[in-house]
């Protein structure tokens, strides 16, 4: 066995990221073995034809490596023990299984004596992977189409679990129920068996078209992430009531494309004192192209533990992330955004004696990783140590100047345009005192408007109907006080369960016409719906009694937006134009057309506790200033003075048209996100009146929805959860980010929404967020879960939009052929 290399340790990056602890050389290559690692320990075959077992611990000398010999053939699988007392190690070859007690093995060769181990089964047959359970008192292997699950004790067999059309590649027990194990397979499935039984619990269809090489059971997701040999990953949910559904598919090819062309735009370099690192895609423009990325091993990796945090959502308590060992590199995936967080290329480091590997074994503990790796060519064993924290930190994302928070931390500059808006309104209200004295003096005299004076008009019948007939109108006012007050102190119960019972369905329209948003009011009173028929319609929050119509678009209705104080209803439309109702009186209040806005309005609402317009015109950001004229006289209704006027506006980068916005209106911030047609996100801050982050490629398509965990009146939340939004596109799912990281921290996937811009929403308690899909059934998830907890059915078309109410558990639903649905919690 050679000298270990431990190379560079003076002023260089790769000694900081990576070491090679061993290096040896077998007698023939063993491309294509089952390696093991337990840090500080690792097991490979070793000997003339590898018939023997090495185990070698970083604590010890390099050449102090321990030889188990049993085997009459080469070891062709090895696996570690569960339990660290006594801590144990299976090898199977195609005349054995055998277990050995590290323990008892060292004491041995203290003395002399050659170390003996346990034959659990004679004659296997060919193995390809062995597994120890849980207690260690089992062990499952891999031989041929077979598992063999053996008794470590009484070295009996417990069954032999037969199903695959193909040689079993890998097998993983469930740490929370011992007596199930799951399997893949060449035959491009996995399965899950009751070993106690026999029998089979959950067989998958064909996957891909490679064989599947690698498995993982994650125990505090309860997940099975299984990878193929063209390097595709699949991620199914072990949860009881969900049934084995797949809860993602992801290509590493074109994850790590993303994560170079991310590390390649933000220009990375590493920690203080380190060398800069080039990008990911310079390091491709070799000779050398990666035809297939073959997941060759899979284990779960401690990763957030390391990051802490000071990385936002990124903690062990949320997040977990998982090893892949490919043939050319290492590499960090997040289960919770199913991103890469880190790549260790093994052709990036010069001093590796291995490039390409044909076999991988990793696991990480206490902030590094240990890893062994057998050539794909050669004839060389390498054990590697990986400092976990230099290499994700020489690969992050650099941090603001600034810390983004949708809580303002500062007041408002006198440059802004909301100091402008609010001086404004100071100013005004001097002016104001002074008119309302003035009409105090001028007391109304009755000269003319008496009602036996048939010249003033009132004692006819008018030839000209100029107000509309207000027949609907509901007696708001005959509300009582105490009645008001009562329902705006009832408090939103936090730990309530998911509303999924279906308490009413209500066609809101005589034909099938779409609904294409919904919307409660900020009290939970109301609830306002837009239709493709040009309409909106105000509900009881209960879809009781008749609804109030607001007609006057000429398009489709797109977006709808209460303001705070629930008197006024913000509408926007194909037709280009802008309204603002008065909902107590069902009429008219702001108009702005065409003359106004010459692009298109995608999105727009009342912000700043309702002290502008935020709209978006084009690749445009517009705040308006307006006021609306609240005469409640019956005579001067027609003579309106509401006006409206743009103070300032902001141009997205790259003048990419806006499709989406959002920004908090129930308390003040500064903040505003937008989405673009170039698929990116910017944040606006209004205070300093400019752009102050922008992420490129949030999503494969334009994001056609933003939605802000903005909490309600009748809830408090954590101050950091007010920074989480969440984004969604057309076939790309639902994507969680944090404003303090500016990074995707999670997604949603699992509702098919491929062809119609379907709607999202989050819970006032901020624990869920619901989304529309297209088979018919809304979905619901929690926060903490990648996948749906809840499907809701009783829908008949294309679930639109979703709404939560801010005062109590309920969920709004709106369909594609005009229904509404209201679901409550049991």
């Amino acid at each position: 066995m050679e000298e270990p290399h431990a190379f560079p340790t003076s002023g260089s990056c790769e000694g900081v990221v990576v070491m090679e602890r061993c290096l040896l050389e077998s007698a023939r290559p063993a491309p294509h073995v089952q390696l093991a690692c337990r840090p500080p320990l690792c097991a490979f075959p070793v000997d003339v034809d590898g018939d023997a077992l090495g185990v070698w611990s970083t604590q010890d000398p390099p050449h102090q490596l321990l030889i188990l010999r049993g085997h009459h053939q080469p070891v062709t699988a090895v696996a570690f023990g569960n339990t660290g007392n006594p801590l144990l190690v299976c090898s199977a070859s195609q005349d054995c299984v055998m277990m050995w007690s590290l323990d008892e093995c060292r004491a041995r060769g203290l003395q002399g004596l050659a170390p003996c181990g346990l034959s659990l089964r004679a004659h296997p047959g060919k193995v390809r992977c062995v597994r120890c359970g849980p207690n260690d008192q089992v062990a499952a292997v891999c031989a041929g189409s077979r598992v063999l699950v053996l008794d470590v004790q009484s070295q009996s067999t417990l069954a032999e679990l037969e199903g695959h059309r193909g040689p079993v590649t890998a097998a993983e027990f469930c740490a929370w129920r011992p007596h199930v194990i799951a399997s893949v397979s060449e035959d491009r499935s996995f399965k899950v068996w009751d070993f106690r039984v026999g029998s089979l619990l959950f067989s998958s269809p064909v996957l891909t078209a490679s064989p599947l090489l690698s498995l993982c059971v994650n125990e505090a997701r309860q997940q099975l992430v299984t990878g193929c040999a063209e390097g595709q990953l699949w991620v199914f949910s072990l949860v009881e009531s969900h049934h084995y559904r797949c809860v993602t598919r992801a290509d590493l090819r074109k994850k790590l494309e993303t994560f170079s062309t991310r590390r390649a735009e933000s220009r990375l370099c590493s920690q203080p004192g380190e060398c800069e690192r080039p990008p990911a895609d310079e390091l491709d423009t070799g000779d050398t192209v990666d035809v297939t990325l073959p997941v060759l091993e899979l284990a779960c990796c401690d990763l957030p533990r390391v990051l802490g945090p000071a990385c936002g959502l990124l903690s062990s308590e949320n997040t977990n992330c998982l090893w892949i060992g490919s043939c050319t590199g290492l590499f960090i995936f997040n289960l919770a955004n199913f991103e890469l967080e880190a790549v260790l290329r093994y052709k990036d480091f010069r001093n590796l004696s291995i490039s390409v590997a044909g076999s991988c074994a990793v696991r990480s503990s206490n902030g590094k990783a240990l890893c062994v790796l057998t050539s794909m060519f050669g004839k060389e064993i390498a054990v590697l140590e990986v400092n976990l924290d230099a290499l994700v930190r020489s690969q992050q994302r650099p941090h603001l100047g600034t810390h983004l928070s949708v809580l303002p931390s500062s007041c408002v500059l006198p440059t802004s345009p909301l100091y402008f808006g609010t001086a404004e309104e100071k100013r005004a209200k001097p002016a104001g005192h002074k008119q309302a004295a003035a009409r105090t003096v001028l007391k109304d005299k009755p000269l003319v408007f008496h009602t036996h004076v048939r010249s003033s008009g009132y004692a006819s019948t008018p030839h000209v109907s100029m107000f509309s007939p207000k027949t609907n109108v509901k007696g708001e006012c005959g509300r009582s006080s105490k009645c008001k007050n009562a329902y705006k102190c009832k408090e939103y119960p936090l730990e309530s369960s998911v509303p999924t019972t279906l308490l009413r369905q209500l066609a809101i329209a005589q034909g099938p016409v779409a609904a294409r948003c919904v919307q409660f009011s900020g009290d939970g009173r109301r609830l306002a719906c837009g239709l493709a028929s040009h309409l909106s319609l105000v509900f009881d929050s209960d879809l009781t009694g008749t609804p109030a119509v607001l007609s006057g678009h000429d398009g489709a209705v797109n977006t709808l937006g209460w303001s705070h104080n629930g008197r006024w209803l913000l509408s926007t439309s194909q037709d280009g134009t802008l309204k603002v109702w008065s909902v107590c009186r069902r009429e008219l209040a702001l108009c702005l057309g065409k003359d106004r806005l010459p692009k298109p309005v995608h999105a727009a609402q009342f912000y700043y506790i309702d002290s502008f317009i935020l709209l978006s015109s084009g690749p445009e950001l517009q705040l308006l200033r307006y006021h609306i004229d609240a005469c409640r006289d019956e005579i001067k209704r027609y003579r309106r003075r509401s006006h409206c006027a743009p103070i300032f506006r902001l141009c997205s980068t790259g003048a990419a048209e806006i499709t989406s916005l959002s920004a908090a209106n129930e308390f003040y911030s500064y903040l505003v996100l937008t989405a673009g047609r170039n698929r990116t996100l910017e944040v606006f801050d209004l205070n300093a009146g400019c752009s102050a982050a922008v992420i490129e490629g949030a999503h494969s398509r334009p994001v056609h929805q933003i939605c802000q965990n903005k909490g309600s009146s009748f809830t408090t939340q954590q101050a950091h959860v007010y920074n989480l939004f969440a984004t969604t596109a057309i076939g790309d799912g639902i994507r969680l980010w944090d404003l303090r990281t500016l990074r995707c921290e999670r997604r949603f996937e699992g509702h098919p929404s491929r062809c119609y811009p379907c709607g999202i929403a989050f819970s006032p308690c901020g624990r869920f967020v619901a989304s529309g899909a297209e088979d018919r059934h809304a979905y619901v998830y929690e926060m903490g879960s990648s996948t749906f907890s809840y499907r809701l059915s009783g829908h008949t078309d294309t679930v639109t939009a979703v709404a939560f109410s801010p005062s109590e558990p309920q969920l709004v639903t709106t369909t594609l052929d005009g229904r509404l649905q209201l679901f409550v919690a049991e």
